[in-house]
């Protein structure tokens, strides 16, 4: 195959008009994500000058995605995905300009931003879901590996993006109109999302099923296949390890060896790292992805332990563009594999269940990193937090079904809900 060949290959999916609407729209509300948290941290310094009010509004809306994340699996298996991701885009452009608005007019005041914030994480609470699980709705099966590659790379260029119009816009013009380009994406992201067309019986569950029945029969889904669970607690570990490492520790030690702005730098590469992950896993076919890309994943721990030794900055650079590249492999590893082996109709609610772990994760690393700093030190809680990767890790690969399970292939995991699970 030539290059240019394997290029149409991997672009192949953006032929259809569903999956280029969908992929922009992901794409416009991840951009809106990255840029939201920039702007928002400096309205509220601007306001009181307390990290702890940061802390506050921040946390807020990270609660509200806690508690709703599973009524937004529950409506994205009950509701057609694409009306519900339009709907959440467009509030969530109405409450950014509302912010954005009482900024301008200096009418603000922290309860108003606490409580918009929390409406802005049940708003993303319920379109985590219905993006994820929509993929395979506006692609053929055979371009479905592709279609999640092209869509995560969508995904970084977002948030790449978005993080660095928001420090542009809130540094130049003020905190009130960073989070008013907030707003505007949030809209063109509801716009993207219009022209998501999916058969309506594809994601629309029975109107008679009981909410707290549905959820359980989602989790009956989530707990029956030993290779789901098993890694959904593998990266419960990983990320509260890489939350504490690189969001918490990382900035402390680059502050005191390689300074901010290359700190900042390691984290750009990091992102071009995942893109370029994303173009190279669309294009092999490897059968057995979920075992390759749970296996890469034990290379998370290089960062942490470059980070203990204070190495040079070029060994940390190179670190941290791997462990993009990695973490790429195992993303579309893990949601292609969901795609093809858990039932459309549950789809969503499987998805919510894997969200909540991560969101209840990274709180528990970030605090529990500072601690463990304080009281061993640096060097010693990166260190363990390295050997702990590589640990679930190996942990996880020990799974039977985690080592055979194979996309790409016309199959389905149809053993019946409830039924044992060998690990």
């Amino acid at each position: 195959m030539t290059a240019t060949s394997a290029e149409g290959a991997v672009l192949r999916p953006l032929r259809h008009s569903g999956f280029r609407n969908l992929t922009l729209g992901r794409t416009m509300t991840h951009c809106a994500n990255s840029m939201a948290p920039v702007a928002l941290a400096f309205a509220v310094l601007d306001m009181t000058g307390s990290a702890i009010d940061v802390g506050l509004v921040v946390g807020t809306r990270s609660v509200a995605n806690i508690l709703l994340v599973l009524f937004g699996g529950l409506m994205a298996d009950r509701l057609p995905r694409a009306l519900i991701l339009q709907g959440a885009s467009l509030s969530a452009a109405a409450v950014q300009a509302a912010v954005a608005v009482t900024l301008l007019t200096g009418s603000g005041s922290l309860s108003v931003l606490i409580l918009l914030s929390a409406v802005n994480g049940a708003m993303a609470a319920v379109s985590l879901p219905a993006s994820a699980s929509l993929t395979p709705q506006t692609v053929p099966q055979e371009d479905l590996r592709a279609a999640n590659a092209v869509a995560r790379m969508g995904v970084n260029i977002g948030m790449i993006a978005g993080a660095s119009l928001g420090g542009m816009i809130t540094a130049v013009f003020g905190p009130g109109w960073g989070i008013m380009a907030n707003a505007v994406a949030f809209t063109m992201a509801a716009l993207a999302y219009h022209g998501v067309r999916v058969p309506r019986a594809a994601n629309t569950a029975a109107s008679s099923a009981r909410p707290l029945h549905e959820l359980r029969e989602g989790w009956r889904e989530f707990t029956a296949r030993a290779w789901v669970w098993v890694v959904v607690l593998q990266f419960f570990v990983i990320n509260a390890v890489m939350a504490g490492g690189i969001q918490v520790i990382g900035p402390t030690i680059a502050d005191s060896t390689y300074g901010r702005t290359a700190w900042g730098l390691a984290l750009a590469v990091q992102m071009a790292g995942a893109l370029v992950g994303g173009f190279l896993v669309a294009r092999y076919r490897a059968r057995h992805t979920l075992r390759i890309g749970v296996a890469l994943v034990a290379l998370d721990a290089l960062p942490l332990l470059t980070l203990a030794d204070a190495a040079p900055l070029a060994l940390l650079m190179t670190a941290m563009f791997i462990n993009g590249l990695a973490l790429e492999q195992f993303g579309v590893a893990w949601d292609l594999s969901l795609q093809e082996n858990i039932p459309a109709d549950r789809l969503a609610r499987v998805y919510s269940y894997d969200v909540l772990g991560s969101i209840l994760a990274m709180p528990i690393g970030e605090m529990t990193a500072g601690a463990l700093s304080e009281r061993f030190g640096n060097r010693a809680t990166l260190l363990g937090g390295a050997g702990l990767i590589v640990g679930v890790t190996a942990l996880a690969l020990c799974s039977r079904q985690v080592r055979s399970l194979t996309t790409g292939a016309a199959h389905e995991d149809i053993r019946p809900v409830g039924a044992k699970s060998r690990i």
